[in-house]
């Protein structure tokens, strides 16, 4: 039987999903993935990968299925040359329309786990980083050079950047700068879930200052179990759905598809008194704009 897709996934955006090639187990293909939005008429999605860039094989999608906005970027881990700003560099002139943060390779990602068991980050052979993580700041508090050169080529480009795994210190910091430089597209990703819970009143002062808050659904889901629906719900009516997005974070082996969490996700927000106009604003409206598509 074919999968039922919430009419409000029409003309969507899912800005925050992952699939395969991976050294990790994902659900189904970069290809698979694309069939799953066209059936569901969404416009598009921005696929993210922790250990290599997938602003090249987003562009082929692109020359295949010339009516979708599929694209990429590139998370500054470990395997794709850390924080580096002529991988980014590079990233940016091969159409990249989003610069993470560190993720995996993060400090803060290294604290939260610390050996810890879960099917989350799991390959088939065991994943050589150091032993230290990466940060974005120094000991005095103060955003690296390498950062700072960063910032600025995501500010020239005018594309997102997204905080990834960093502590709740480095992305106030990280994204106080970033205003400041000038970048308009700021995205906080998956401020809710466990691996680098952001407060809830640091959330409300980042986007009154300019920034977007991710609201993801893996949060909620039995992976973490950080909160439930309704809770989140209640910090999106107190940072205001204009400062929101809706993403799965989904493509993990053992979890639903993306776009079937997608779009459960909606409607569990709908049963908990979001209206549809906004959440069509925050799947739909605010990501397009994010990618810079009219």
């Amino acid at each position: 039987m074919a999968p039922q897709y919430h009419p409000l996934l029409d003309g969507a955006i899912e800005l925050h999903c992952h699939s395969s090639p991976s050294i990790f187990a994902r659900k189904q293909t970069d290809w698979e993935l694309v069939e799953e939005i066209k059936a569901a008429g969404m416009a598009g999605a921005l696929i993210k990968s922790h250990e290599s860039s997938t602003t090249d094989r987003t562009a082929l999608i692109r020359d295949r299925e010339a009516g979708l906005h599929i694209y990429g970027g590139l998370v500054c881990n470990y395997f794709t040359g850390g924080l580096s700003a002529i991988a980014v560099d590079a990233s940016i002139r091969l159409g990249a329309k989003c610069i993470w943060m560190p993720t995996i390779s993060s400090q803060a990602h290294y604290d939260h786990f610390g050996g810890a068991q879960t099917k989350l980050f799991q390959s088939e052979e065991p994943i050589a980083q150091p032993g230290v993580g990466l940060r974005i700041i120094d000991d005095q508090d103060k955003l690296l050079p390498e950062v700072r050169h960063i910032i600025d080529l995501i500010a020239q480009a005018d594309i997102i950047l997204a905080t990834g795994h960093l502590s709740p210190k480095e992305v106030s910091i990280l994204t106080h700068e970033a205003l400041k430089q000038g970048i308009g597209k700021v995205l906080i990703q998956h401020a809710d879930m466990g691996i680098t819970p952001v407060p809830l009143d640091m959330q409300i002062e980042l986007a009154r200052k300019g920034a977007l808050i991710e609201k993801c659904y893996l949060a909620c889901s039995p992976d973490f179990r950080d909160l439930s629906v309704a809770q989140m719900v209640e910090t999106m009516r107190q940072i205001g759905y204009d400062s929101c997005v809706m993403v799965s974070d989904h493509g993990q082996a053992h979890n639903p598809l993306p776009i079937q969490a997608l779009s459960d996700f909606i409607s569990n927000v709908l049963a908990e008194g979001v209206t549809e106009h906004d959440v069509t604003k925050m799947v739909a409206r605010t990501p397009l704009q994010l990618l810079n598509i009219q």
